[in-house]
Order: C-alpha cells, then sequence, then structure tokens
C-alpha cells in the first residue's frame, strides 16, 4: 500500500550523508520496539526528503507530461506485508516513493517515476504489471501494424538513451496465437513495461542535483510511459 503525502514539502537539499546508517541498524534490529524509539529518524532522514525531491521532480516533469497530470507525490509504507511471503521481517530496509500518471489504483497505474532509496537503490518509470485487460490491450495494440511499430520505436529509442526495458512477467514464449517470429515478439511476451534508469552515480542522492538527473531520466522514459497510458491503461 501507499500512503499520500500531504502539505508542501521544502525544496530538495540532498539525503543527509549518514542517513544510510538507519536502515543499517535496522537491517539489525528490525524489531518494532527499535523502529518506534527512531522512527523520528526514519521521518527526517527520509521521509521529508524524498518527498521534496519527489515534489521537486513533478514540477520539472509537468511540460512532459503535459496533458497528464501527475497525481501527487505517494511514499510506500516502510511496514512488509508478511501475510504471503517467507521472508517474516517486518521492516523494509528502503524507503520508495512514486509519481504515478493516474490518480486510480497504485498497481493498475503508471509511474513517471518510481525511486526507492537505502539497502537498495532503483529508479524507473513505465508499468510494472499489467492487470489481465491491460495485458490484452497491450498485446493488441503492439501486434498492431502501426501502433505496435510506434511502441517499438520508441521503446528503442528509450534504450539506445541508456534505459533498461524490464517487467514482472516477462513469457519465456510469445503467447498462444501468435507467430513466434512476430517482428516484435520481445514486446509481445512483456506483461507490464517498464524503463529501468541506470546506475543512480555514486554519491548523487546527497546532492540537489539528484532531483535533476531523476528528471533528465524520466524525461527520456516519458515517450513510452506517455503511449501505453494512452494505448493500454
Amino acid at each position: 500500500m501507499a500512503t499520500r503525502t500531504k502539505g508542501t514539502p521544502p525544496r530538495f537539499a540532498g539525503f543527509a550523508k549518514d542517513a544510510p546508517g538507519f536502515f543499517h541498524e535496522l537491517a539489525a534490529e528490525m524489531n518494532r520496539e527499535w523502529f518506534h524509539a527512531n522512527k523520528h529518524v526514519y521521518e527526517a532522514q527520509w521521509v521529508a526528503p524524498m518527498t521534496a525531491l519527489l515534489d521537486e521532480v513533478r514540477g520539472k516533469l509537468a511540460t512532459v507530461y503535459k496533458g497528464i497530470p501527475l497525481a501527487e507525490p505517494k511514499l510506500f509504507r516502510i511496514h512488509r506485508d508478511v501475510r504471503f511471503g517467507k521472508d517474516k521481517t517486518p521492516y523494509k530496509t528502503h524507503v520508495g516513493g512514486l509519481l504515478s500518471t493516474s490518480a486510480g489504483p497504485v498497481m493498475e497505474s503508471g509511474a513517471a517515476l518510481y525511486v526507492q532509496l537505502g539497502l537498495e537503490e532503483y529508479a524507473g518509470a513505465g508499468f510494472w504489471s499489467f492487470t489481465p485487460e491491460q495485458t490484452a490491450r497491450w498485446r493488441k495494440q503492439v501486434a498492431d501494424d502501426k501502433t505496435g511499430k510506434e511502441i517499438a520505436a520508441l521503446v528503442a529509442a528509450a534504450t539506445k538513451a541508456g534505459l533498461g526495458l524490464d517487467a514482472h512477467d516477462v513469457l519465456s514464449r510469445v503467447p498462444r496465437g501468435i507467430d513466434p517470429e512476430h517482428p516484435r515478439s520481445e514486446l509481445l511476451r512483456h506483461k507490464g513495461c517498464v524503463l529501468s534508469f541506470p546506475a543512480i552515480p555514486r554519491g548523487l542522492i546527497h546532492k540537489p542535483a539528484f532531483a535533476t538527473w531523476l528528471a533528465e531520466q524520466a524525461t527520456r522514459a516519458a515517450p513510452v510511459v506517455r503511449w501505453v497510458h494512452k494505448h493500454v491503461a
């Protein structure tokens, strides 16, 4: 689940250089008592600057996403859902934030930006996992000669710019009923469409320039995200 942030955050100034220490300690402790005693550190060193970061990037992407109002920044809960997994550790060792292209359910909406920071770092944009209905529309549009060539060209441009194509689930073969030699067979195997950004440069999260770097990468991903938003979402 994600929680909507409130208020107008200050300008992003970078994460504190000692901020990663919080997650190293959390990973070692992993108990409710320690977390509640140090929750104020988490909120000051990670929640507040992440909110400011997302808000600043959102402003930088306003023109890129003209006609698609980006939702307010959302931060994911640090508490893990331990109901179905073997890993029963109660807390995540990163903070994750999202700029959604829709005010709808998070898992059905596209991301102009998703970023997580802490012991695990990642940044990207797109649709991590399509719903069954979205998967059907994706395959129809990708298989179509006109729209399929459009998205293939956009993905090719994004990967040439250094982004990586990914998804929660990629089939080992094309779906049943589709020619295995289809010119867009790779895209047809995807059940999501995410563009992963390059590795975050070392030390950049501690500088105000991190917001500009994320906005630049998100701008490279935007044509693909906009296409999927229009034709699939």
